[in-house]
């Protein structure tokens, strides 16, 4: 004969039971990545080896860029063929009339075309991207020109360029579109170099010393193992950063717009870092 349940060994059975089903829950949710949670109004986070996108906030929100512009720039200033070792003079119509920008660069010296695309990647010079536009063949405007053919032969479809710096707010790319950019200018082994070169003494005319630093300064942190990067700021585009990194055994393409805390963009590539890596470490794809 089967014996009869006293009704408190009942309550005890169902309070246990509920206690493993909250205990399983509990680990099923611990097991699954939150959400990252980013200050950037635009991001992507893409797996360079696959394709697959990793994170997506707004990928294809169109916005102005600021100077991740000069990442096309270099591209067309090494299709171009032209001599990277010949002195180019750094002239008024180098000097940003819009914006009123600084520069470390006055009118008068010479660099080498080299020099000019080293300062322009590592340090963002906007009169060094402005003179590698103007000593093009046909000048600026056929320089420009030609950033929006190799846009569109990249199928960067929301991409539009207007000057070689990103100075103008017209200069509007997507966060889709960029991952795209970065991905062709890390074929390029100079843009590698120069984009993640920590800082630089270049001498000005041959005789004046100058120093310059990397304007991304994770570049210089050892815990970050990154492949080309690129920072970018006017008001219209907020602070944006793009970078190409190695994260838990991924190369991963990174692209951040439309920051507008001053560490925003920083603190984003951090919690894209930690929650990749706590991914990983959980054993779940992201």
């Amino acid at each position: 004969m089967q014996r009869k349940l006293h009704p408190l060994e009942g309550i005890v059975a169902i309070f246990a039971l509920v206690f493993v089903l909250a205990l399983t829950i509990g680990f099923a949710q611990a097991a699954q990545p939150r959400k990252v949670a980013l200050r950037s109004n635009a991001a992507l986070v893409v797996d360079a080896a696959t394709g697959e996108v990793v994170i997506d906030k707004n990928g294809d929100a169109v916005t102005p860029i600021a100077s991740i512009t000069k990442l096309m720039t270099a591209i067309v200033t090494l299709e171009s063929g032209l001599d990277l070792d010949a002195p180019v003079s750094v002239t008024r119509e180098d000097v940003d009339m819009k914006k009123g920008s600084r520069s470390r660069l006055r009118t008068g010296i010479t660099l080498t075309r080299r020099e000019l695309l080293l300062i322009a990647l590592m340090a963002s010079e906007n009169r060094a991207a402005f003179a590698l536009g103007r000593s093009y063949p046909g000048g600026t405007p056929a320089f420009v020109a030609a950033m929006n053919e190799m846009a569109a032969e990249l199928q960067m479809g929301d991409t539009r360029f207007v000057d070689p710096t990103g100075l103008s707010p017209e200069n509007v790319s997507s966060a889709r579109d960029l991952a795209k950019l970065v991905r062709a200018a890390h074929g390029y082994p100079l843009i590698r170099e120069f984009s993640t070169r920590d800082k630089a003494t270049v001498l000005l005319s041959g005789k004046q010393k100058m120093n310059f630093h990397n304007t991304n300064g994770l570049v210089r942190n050892s815990r970050w193992d990154i492949d080309l990067s690129k920072t970018g700021y006017i008001s219209e585009a907020g602070r944006c950063l793009v970078m190409q990194v190695r994260v838990a055994s991924k190369d991963l393409i990174v692209v951040l717009l439309d920051s507008w805390g001053k560490y925003s963009r920083v603190g984003d590539a951090q919690r894209i870092r930690k929650w990749v890596e706590t991914t990983a470490a959980a054993g779940i794809q992201g």
